[in-house]
C-alpha cells in the first residue's frame, strides 16, 4: 500500500475545529506502528494551477490564495491555506500516478475537498482534489472515470464540477438529512445519489453501498477515484450513522474486487478512531 502524505499539512488549525491536525498525525503514527499492512511512503506531486483550473474558476483560486474573511462559519481562511489545499491536490495527483502504475494508493492529507465547488469553498474544503484528479485523468488518457464517494456528507462540490461532463460518473452514498442538504436524488446524466436516513442499521447501509457499487461496476469505468470519508462511523461526532471498522474494511474489499484500477483520497472522519478506520479500509483494499 502506497500512502501519500506530508507533515506540513498539520501546520494549520482553528481551536475547537473538528478538522484538526491530529486526523493526519495520529493516522501516520498508527500506520508506522502497525505490522499488518506493508506501507510505502510517498510525497504529493506539485499541482500546476492549469490543472487546478480545470475544476475551479480563476476568481476562486485567487480567493483561496488570499488570507481574507472566512468562507463560512465552518471554513476559515487560514493564512497559507492555498498551499495546503494545493498539496492535497498534489496528493490526489500522486495517487493517480500510482494507480496507473498498478499499485493501490491512499492520499492522507488535509484539507479535504469534496464540498468545494467550482467557485466556492465550504464545508472545510477549499480545492476539490478528487474532481481535479478526475479531470486530469481524462486529460491524460483515461477513457472514462468514476468517482465513488462514501463520506457521510454528500459530495456536492464534486457533483457540481462533474455534472454532465463526458466520460465521468459520480456515485455518492451519504446521510440525509445532513450537511450540506443536497444529494436527495440523481442529477443530470451522470450523477447518482444514494441517500440513507440517520441511524440506518449497518446491514441496510451495506445494501445501499452494494447497490451503488453494482451500478458503478456496470458502467465499466477505466479508473475509480474514491472520496474516502470515515464519518459514517457509529461514534463520529458530526453525523448519526452506524458503521463499524469492519464495514470500512468491507467497502475496501468490495472496491478492490471490482478489478478496476483505483485510488483513494481522504475526505471526512472526525472521531478519535479515524486511524483504525483508515487501516481497516486499507486492509480491505489490499486483501481482495
Amino acid at each position: 500500500m502506497r500512502i501519500i502524505t506530508d507533515e506540513r499539512c498539520t501546520a494549520y488549525q482553528a481551536p475547537g475545529h473538528p478538522e484538526r491536525p491530529a486526523r493526519i498525525s495520529k493516522t501516520v503514527e498508527h500506520l508506522k506502528n502497525q505490522n499488518l499492512l506493508p506501507v510505502e511512503w510517498l510525497e504529493p506531486l506539485d499541482a500546476p494551477e492549469a490543472v487546478i483550473a480545470r475544476a475551479h474558476t480563476a476568481e476562486h483560486i485567487a480567493q483561496v490564495k488570499g488570507a481574507g474573511e472566512p468562507f463560512d462559519n465552518d471554513t476559515p481562511n487560514h493564512p497559507g491555506i492555498f498551499a495546503h489545499a494545493k498539496r492535497s491536490v498534489g496528493g490526489a495527483l500522486r495517487a493517480l500516478e500510482t494507480a496507473r502504475s498498478g499499485h493501490h494508493s491512499f492520499s492522507l492529507l488535509r484539507p479535504p475537498g469534496h464540498h468545494a465547488t467550482r467557485n466556492h469553498a465550504m464545508g472545510f474544503c477549499y480545492l476539490n482534489a478528487i474532481a481535479i484528479a478526475a479531470l486530469e485523468a481524462l486529460a491524460t488518457g483515461s477513457k472514462s472515470i468514476a468517482v465513488f464517494d462514501f463520506d457521510v456528507h454528500h459530495g456536492n462540490g464534486t457533483e457540481a464540477i462533474l455534472l454532465n461532463h463526458p466520460n465521468t460518473a459520480f456515485y455518492s452514498i451519504h446521510q440525509h438529512p445532513c450537511y450540506p442538504g443536497t444529494g436527495t436524488s440523481d442529477v443530470g446524466k451522470n450523477c447518482f445519489n444514494f441517500p440513507v436516513a440517520p441511524r440506518t442499521p449497518r446491514e441496510a447501509y451495506r445494501k445501499v453501498i452494494g447497490k451503488a457499487l453494482a451500478a458503478m461496476s456496470a458502467t465499466k469505468p477505466a479508473l475509480i477515484l474514491v472520496s474516502a470519508g470515515f464519518d459514517a462511523y457509529a461514534r463520529d461526532p458530526l453525523a448519526q450513522e452506524t458503521l463499524e471498522a469492519e464495514d470500512f474494511e468491507w467497502i475496501g474489499k468490495s472496491l478492490a474486487q471490482l478489478g478496476i484500477p483505483l485510488l483513494s483520497v481522504l475526505e471526512g472522519g472526525y472521531s478519535t478512531q479515524l486511524p483504525n478506520l483508515i487501516v481497516a479500509y486499507l486492509q480491505g483494499i489490499s486483501s481482495k
